[in-house]
């Protein structure tokens, strides 16, 4: 698979018909390995291995309404009050991280007013804290809750 600048991981793939499966860990089930899913996998392990968050703490792929359309975000991280705290949007190492990326993490934002958000394509991420609509960049993800 494609090198990305998150730590190497031992996945369990498995080998079915009609493709490769992953195992997520927080989800718990073997889901179809595509780019995105490889990234989404990264950042997960990084978060939970690396960071130190919490996995009971992580929702993947979750359904939200914006504007009456049914969406689904990639990750939410939530705080020990279970409110969401960080919002993640992975996108696949060929899809730019860009205006148009950051725009769908901010009509997701906009839903879920989450205080921390990261986008990343496995490559390239920005972070950053938002506070009564400023947004302050970050160099890294945030500790868990901080």
């Amino acid at each position: 698979m494609l090198h990305l600048i998150y730590p190497p991981h031992d996945f369990k793939i498995r080998q079915q018909e009609n493709g490769r499966y992953i195992f997520d860990f927080i989800r718990k089930k073997y889901v179809m390995l595509t780019p995105e899913e490889w990234v989404r996998q990264h950042i997960l392990v990084y978060l939970c291995e690396v960071m130190e968050y919490p996995k009971g703490l992580i929702s993947v792929e979750k359904e939200i309404k914006i504007n009456n359309l049914k969406k689904r975000y990639d990750i939410v991280v939530y705080d020990y009050d279970h409110k969401p705290w960080m919002l993640i949007e992975c996108k696949e190492p060929d899809v730019p991280v860009s205006d148009i990326t950051l725009q769908q993490l901010l009509r997701y934002h906009h839903v879920l007013q989450c205080p921390y958000w990261f986008l990343t394509n496995g490559a390239n991420h920005f972070c950053a804290a938002v506070k009564d609509n400023t947004v302050k960049w970050l160099e890294a993800i945030p500790a868990h809750n901080s």
